[in-house]
C-alpha cells in the first residue's frame, strides 16, 4: 500500500502532468516525481512534447545519484519500447530505482509492458494509485485512443473571452465555426507531430472530427456558436462543455440553462461577469 508520501507525490505528479497538455500529442501528457530512500522529494518531471525526454527520464536527470534505491511515482506506466526516446522502464533500473507508484496503466503497452518488465527485475511496483485523479489530466488522450476521434471540448464563451483564451492553451487545436482549424498553442507540439488544414463543416461532425484526428489531433476545442454545436451534440461528439452564464437581476424571466441534456455539472466558478459552469457528457 503506497504510504501518505507516495500518495503526496502522486498528486503532485498529476499536477505536473498537466504541463504537458497541449503539447504531448500524440503522447500522453505524463508527470514524475522521484523520491529518495527517506522519502525526500529529489527530482521532478515531466513529458513536454513527441521526441524530448518522458517524465521518468526528466525526473531521474533531476535527481540524479540521490534517486538510488529510491521510489519513481509516476501517472502512466512507464513505457517498455524503444521509439525516439529509450525505455523508461530501462531508465529507472539503470537509475537503480528500488520501487515504482503507478497510477494507471498505459493501454498501449507492448508485450509484457514496463511494469511487468520492472517486477521481473526485482523492482517493487504498486499500481493504482489515485487512478480516477490521474484520470483528470489523461481523461482526453486515453478517450481519444479508445474512440480513435479527438476529446471534444465546447466552449460556450464570448468571442475574445479570457475564459476561452484559457480553455485553448490546453488543447491540441481549435476548430471555429467555419472550419478553420488552429494549433490551441501556436509551435506547442513537435514539427512534424501535426499537419493541421482546415476542414470542410458541411461534409458533418464525423468526417470532422475523422479528418482532425488524421492529422494528429487529440483534444480540440470546437469554438462556435449554439447552430454549429448544436449539430456537434446531436451527434453525440460533445465530451465537455464549459459555459458562461451572465450576471442577471436576483428574479428575472431567465433564459435557458446552459446545459444540454445528457451533462452533468464538474464545477461553477463566480467570475467577475457572472459564473463558468463545466460539465462533461454522461450518456
Amino acid at each position: 500500500m503506497a504510504v501518505d508520501g507516495e500518495v503526496a507525490a502522486m498528486r503532485r505528479a498529476i499536477a505536473l502532468s498537466a504541463l504537458g497538455l497541449g503539447s504531448t500529442s500524440p503522447n500522453p501528457p505524463v508527470g514524475c516525481v522521484i523520491l529518495d530512500l527517506n522519502g525526500n522529494v529529489v527530482g521532478e518531471g515531466y513529458h513536454l512534447r513527441k521526441g524530448r525526454p518522458h517524465a521518468e527520464a526528466n525526473a531521474l536527470a533531476a535527481a540524479g545519484p540521490r534517486g538510488q534505491g529510491g521510489t519513481a511515482v509516476v501517472t502512466l506506466e512507464p513505457c517498455c519500447h524503444h521509439g525516439r526516446t529509450p525505455p523508461c522502464h530501462q531508465a529507472l533500473l539503470d537509475a537503480g530505482i528500488a520501487r515504482v507508484v503507478v497510477a494507471l496503466i498505459d493501454p498501449t503497452s507492448r508485450e509484457d509492458g514496463g511494469v511487468a518488465k520492472l517486477r521481473a527485475e526485482g523492482v517493487d511496483v504498486e499500481v493504482g494509485v489515485l487512478a480516477d485523479e490521474a484520470r483528470i489530466v489523461l481523461g482526453p488522450w486515453l478517450h481519444a485512443l479508445h474512440t480513435r476521434r479527438p476529446h471534444v471540448t465546447w466552449g460556450r464563451l464570448a468571442a475574445g473571452s479570457p475564459e476561452l483564451a484559457a480553455l485553448r492553451v490546453g488543447v491540441d487545436a481549435v476548430l471555429r465555426g467555419h472550419g478553420r482549424v488552429e494549433e490551441g498553442r501556436p509551435g506547442a507540439h513537435a514539427p512534424d507531430v501535426f499537419q493541421l488544414r482546415d476542414v470542410d463543416m458541411a461534409t458533418g461532425p464525423h468526417a470532422v472530427v475523422e479528418s482532425l484526428y488524421g492529422q494528429g489531433v487529440r483534444s480540440v476545442l470546437l469554438d462556435a456558436d449554439d447552430v454549429v454545436a448544436g449539430a456537434w451534440l446531436a451527434a453525440g461528439l460533445v465530451d465537455r462543455l464549459v459555459a458562461h452564464t451572465a450576471d442577471q437581476a436576483p428574479s428575472s424571466p431567465g433564459k435557458a440553462c446552459p446545459l444540454p441534456e445528457g451533462f452533468a455539472l464538474v464545477s461553477t466558478t463566480r467570475v467577475t461577469s457572472g459564473a463558468l459552469v463545466e460539465a462533461r457528457k454522461t450518456r
